[in-house]
């Protein structure tokens, strides 16, 4: 996953945008009268932006665009792969949650990942609004931003998908689990 440049090389980016227009066209009911061609050209022109997107997608979050913020005419890429991503999972929520563990300690925090990937956790409603575009977590959980009043108690918030309902939980943010990964954003 590391990548000192930040960037892709020119075979890496013909792969990527393959596998991103294909995934745009096989999912048209998540971003309705949106062009690919548009968002192909916006990600040509924010080289940083693709490689994190290249992030998302080795770590096997299946990045997809779920829509066009209007207010700042941003692209918006969630992970979209039916279950929280593989490569993101079994870690905790943050760095302080980390340091914190003083014996089995997972090998990263999903806060430092994001960061380290140039993208965003997913909010609770922006967890719930992927989850009006299909059906996901069915069988794992995904850490979401956590308000700073329950994180300074010491806990953190997740979230899944159980009889056909959205349910958020909680726990130790040091707890980590090789069902829980988390889902991240990207606007462009």
């Amino acid at each position: 996953m590391a990548n000192n440049t930040k960037r892709l090389s020119k075979e890496q980016s013909e792969e990527l945008f393959k596998t991103l227009k294909m995934r745009f066209e096989k999912n048209m009911q998540r971003h309705k009268n949106l062009d690919w061609t548009k968002i192909q050209a916006r990600l040509e022109g924010n080289p940083e932006k693709l490689w994190s997107l290249h992030e998302m997608e080795v770590t096997e979050g299946e990045p997809d665009v779920v829509g066009l913020d209007q207010t700042t005419d941003e692209y918006i890429f969630f992970d979209c792969s039916a279950e929280s991503p593989k490569g993101r999972r079994s870690i905790c929520y943050d760095r302080v949650a980390l340091d914190s563990r003083k014996e089995h300690k997972p090998k990263n925090s999903a806060m430092d990942m994001a960061a380290e990937m140039g993208i965003e956790m997913l909010t609770e409603e922006q967890y719930r609004s992927l989850q009006e575009l299909g059906k996901f977590d069915m069988k794992t959980s995904s850490w979401i931003i956590t308000p700073e009043n329950i994180r300074k108690l010491g806990g953190a918030l997740f979230c899944d998908r159980r009889y056909d309902h959205v349910f958020v939980y909680h726990n130790g943010a040091d707890s980590y689990y090789a069902a829980r990964g988390f889902r991240g954003s990207l606007r462009i």
